[in-house]
C-alpha cells in the first residue's frame, strides 16, 4: 500500500463527484469536457495556473490533431471554437538526408480534405477552459495540488493542498509523464531517455506553406515543419520541431538570431524562401515511458500518464485521445445503466481495449527513430528503398495515409460513428 494512501472499510458514501481527474491539460481537459457533456459530475484538478498556460510564452508547442481526434474534440464541445485556429494538413512530404522528397502523401488520394490540423496548444487549452466553465457538471479546480488519497470499497477520495477533500467512484490520472497518480497506484513503468532534445519554435517564411507538413529525417533526428495559420498581419508561419543530440542543444539554444535563422533556412526546402524565428525557443528532452498497467482499484491512467512516446510521428496526443474516447464511452454507458463507474470490470475493459494500440505505437516510433536518426550508409540505403516502395505500392501507401488521419484499425465508437451518443 502506498504511503500516501489509506484503505478503509465502511458503508456506501455520498461522493462529491462521479469522477476526479488529476491533470487539466489537453488530455485531462478533454476528458472532463467529454464526461461533463454527458452529465457526469467531474472534478478536474490541475497544478498550473490557467492564465499562465494561455500565454504565448508558456511552452510554444503546437499539436497535430488528426481527423479521428477532431471527432473526439467535437464530441467534447470544443471543436467549433478550435476550427478557426486550425491549419489543415493537406499534404505530407517525407525526406531523408540530402535526398529529394522520397514519399508524398496527399489527403485527396484517400478521399479526405486533410490529414488533420495544426493548432497551438494554448488555443486548445483556452477552448477547453471555456468549455469546462460552461458545463455545470464540471468543477475545474486550478491551481491546486492533490496531497494524498484514501480508498474504500465504494469510493476514492483525495485531499487538496488547500485542505479540501473530494471523493468519487473513480480517480483518473491525466497528469503527464511524471504522473503522481501512477506513483500512488504503485505501478512501475518502462522508461528510457533518448539522447535527443526537441527544440520548438515558430518560424515565419517568405512564401506560403500551401498546407504541406514536412518531416525531414536527419542523422541527429527528425526536423519537422508543421503548417500554421497565417498571423493576423498575413505573415506565413510554421511550427518547428527540431530534434538534436543532447550534447548539442545548449549550443543551438545559444545561437544568435542570425545564426539560428540561417540554420533554419538551411533545413527548409528552398520554396519557403527566407526563414526567421518568431518568439521564443523552447526545448524538451525526449523520453519513452509505458506503465506496466493502466489501472488499479478505482484508479486509471490516460494519455502520457500511462504512455509517452517519441514525437517522430506526431501521434502523442492523438493516441491519448483514443484512451479518453474509450474510457469516456465505458463510463457514460455504465452511468446511464446505473452501474458502478469505478468497477474493476469496466477498468479491465478499458485496459484491454487500449494497451495493444499504445504498445504498438510506442514500438513503432522507437524503431522509426532508431532507423532514421543515424549515419549508417547501409540503413540510409534501406530507408530510401523502403520509402520508395511505400510510395509505389498503393495499398501500403493508403494504409499509412489512413494511419496519419487516425482513421485506421480498431477505433473507438466515438471515432467510428460521430452520430453515436458520445
Amino acid at each position: 500500500m502506498h504511503s500516501n494512501q489509506r484503505r478503509t472499510a465502511k458503508g456506501p458514501t455520498t461522493n462529491t463527484h462521479d469522477v476526479i481527474i488529476i491533470g487539466g491539460g489537453l488530455a485531462g481537459g478533454t476528458l472532463a469536457a467529454l464526461l461533463g457533456t454527458h452529465g457526469i459530475h467531474v472534478a478536474c484538478i490541475d497544478r498550473d495556473n490557467p492564465k499562465a498556460t494561455l500565454d504565448a510564452g508558456f511552452d510554444g508547442r503546437t499539436t497535430a490533431i488528426s481527423w479521428g481526434s477532431q471527432k473526439i474534440l467535437r464530441a467534447a464541445g470544443v471543436w467549433d471554437a478550435l476550427e478557426p485556429h486550425g491549419c489543415a494538413i493537406r499534404d505530407i512530404e517525407i525526406l531523408d538526408g540530402d535526398s529529394p522528397t522520397l514519399l508524398h502523401f496527399a489527403a485527396d488520394e484517400v478521399g479526405g480534405e486533410s490529414f488533420g490540423w495544426i493548432i497551438e496548444n494554448r488555443l486548445i487549452r483556452s477552448a477547453l477552459f471555456d468549455r469546462m466553465a460552461a458545463l455545470k457538471t464540471v468543477d475545474h479546480i486550478a491551481p491546486a495540488g492533490a496531497l494524498s488519497f484514501e480508498r474504500d470499497d465504494d469510493s476514492i477520495s483525495i485531499i487538496l493542498d488547500d485542505g479540501r477533500t473530494l471523493s468519487a467512484a473513480l480517480l483518473i490520472g491525466a497528469d503527464g509523464r511524471g504522473s503522481k497518480t501512477r506513483e500512488w497506484m504503485g505501478i512501475e513503468q518502462r522508461f528510457w531517455a533518448y539522447d535527443q532534445t526537441a527544440i520548438v519554435c515558430t518560424a515565419r517564411h517568405e512564401a506560403p506553406h500551401n498546407h504541406i507538413a514536412v518531416e525531414h529525417f536527419r542523422s541527429e533526428g527528425p526536423f519537422a515543419i508543421l503548417p500554421m495559420q497565417d498571423d493576423t498581419d498575413g505573415t506565413h508561419r510554421s511550427s518547428i520541431v527540431w530534434t538534436v543530440h543532447g550534447k548539442d542543444v545548449n549550443d543551438i539554444l545559444a545561437y544568435t538570431q542570425d545564426v539560428f535563422d540561417a540554420a533554419l533556412t538551411a533545413r527548409f526546402p528552398d520554396r519557403y524562401g527566407s526563414v526567421q524565428q518568431m518568439g521564443k525557443r523552447f526545448s524538451f528532452p525526449l523520453t519513452l515511458n509505458h506503465a506496466h498497467d493502466y489501472i488499479a482499484d478505482r484508479m486509471a491512467l490516460v494519455a502520457d500518464a500511462g504512455h509517452g512516446i517519441h514525437p517522430i510521428a506526431g501521434q502523442g496526443l492523438n493516441l491519448g485521445l483514443r484512451d479518453i474516447a474509450v474510457l469516456a464511452d465505458l463510463i457514460v454507458d455504465a452511468h446511464a445503466a446505473g452501474d458502478d463507474i469505478g468497477h474493476a470490470d469496466l477498468l479491465q475493459s478499458y485496459q484491454r481495449q487500449r494497451r495493444a494500440d499504445n504498445m504498438a505505437m510506442a514500438g513503432t516510433t522507437d524503431t522509426l527513430n532508431k532507423l532514421f536518426s543515424n549515419r549508417s550508409r547501409t540503413l540510409s540505403l534501406a530507408r530510401k528503398i523502403g520509402l520508395r516502395a511505400v510510395s509505389r505500392i498503393k495499398p501500403v501507401k493508403n494504409f499509412f495515409m489512413h494511419q496519419a488521419m487516425g482513421a485506421a484499425g480498431l477505433l473507438p465508437d466515438l471515432i467510428r460513428d460521430a452520430q453515436r451518443k458520445i
